[in-house]
């Protein structure tokens, strides 16, 4: 049986070396080092899916609202889906690095999806099946300048992963993840060779609740910049997810309704 804290899990023996994940830290971070100008090519535009695809940063809504001080860059890994436009050229490895680490992603979100059901006394092909043959996959690239004023900037305002599943690659030397649980904070210690993997909202659709969506934040440090890498894996967009009717019974009512495939910033 997987061993989840608050539906996280630090993944190692994920066959990915860790000079393999170091450069993948590397290119993100090489790409944030560029000139503002370089970072600008890749800019969000109007053929953006839903304003997300692409270089920027969050929008400033109110006056009242805490700033988000983080970079971003978010590019569609799949194949048959993906804008060139918005993958950076520059570093000159950064294509090849994350092609390479999109593919072997593409393999443990099957090992962890299988190992889910299995927790659960389930059909292996369970979760799979709803996820689809064509699963869609996106990249977040973030980076988080120093701060003086953490109080005041915050790297992610609180929230959950509308994925199935997120995978996140942390920076392998600052902290700034956090989980709530029973309304307090808890630090994520980084641990340089293991994938972050964070059930998101529809694998706790998918799983009637039993596994929870976990609410988590990004705070800022007033002394290091750091990187982060997450890589949501959604269903495909034809496919439909709902509760597992095996997790349904009279002492488990059905929590929701089946839903279309849907994807949010997150």
């Amino acid at each position: 049986m997987l061993k989840w804290l608050f539906n996280v899990l630090q993944l190692i023996n994920h066959g990915m070396t860790p000079s393999f994940l170091d450069e993948v830290r590397e290119v993100t971070k090489q790409f944030f080092a560029l000139p503002m100008e370089e970072k600008q090519k890749y800019s969000r535009d109007a053929e953006s899916a839903d304003g997300i695809e692409g270089y920027g940063n969050d929008k400033i809504l109110s006056e009242k609202q805490i700033l988000n001080g983080t970079e971003r860059l978010h590019i569609t890994l799949n194949p048959e889906q993906r804008k060139l436009k918005f993958w950076p050229e520059n570093p000159k490895v950064f294509r090849d690095i994350l092609n390479d680490y999109t593919i072997k992603l593409s393999m443990v979100i099957e090992i962890i999806l299988t190992a889910i059901a299995r927790s659960l006394d389930l059909e292996d092909n369970c979760f799979l099946d709803q996820y689809g043959k064509e699963g869609k996959m996106n990249a977040g690239f973030n980076y988080y300048p120093k701060c003086p004023r953490p109080d005041l900037v915050i790297g992610i305002e609180e929230h959950t992963d509308a994925a199935a599943i997120t995978f996140l690659l942390q920076d392998n030397e600052v902290e700034g993840l956090q989980f709530q649980k029973d309304n307090q904070w808890f630090k994520v210690p980084i641990i340089p060779e293991a994938l972050l993997v964070i059930v998101g909202d529809q694998a706790e659709i998918m799983s009637n609740g039993i596994f929870k969506s976990p609410v988590h934040r990004v705070v800022t440090n007033s002394e290091r910049e750091r990187i982060s890498l997450a890589v949501f894996c959604l269903p495909g967009f034809n496919e439909e997810i709902g509760p597992i009717d095996r997790l349904v019974d009279e002492s488990r009512p059905r929590l929701y309704k089946k839903v279309p495939h849907i994807f949010k910033e997150t």
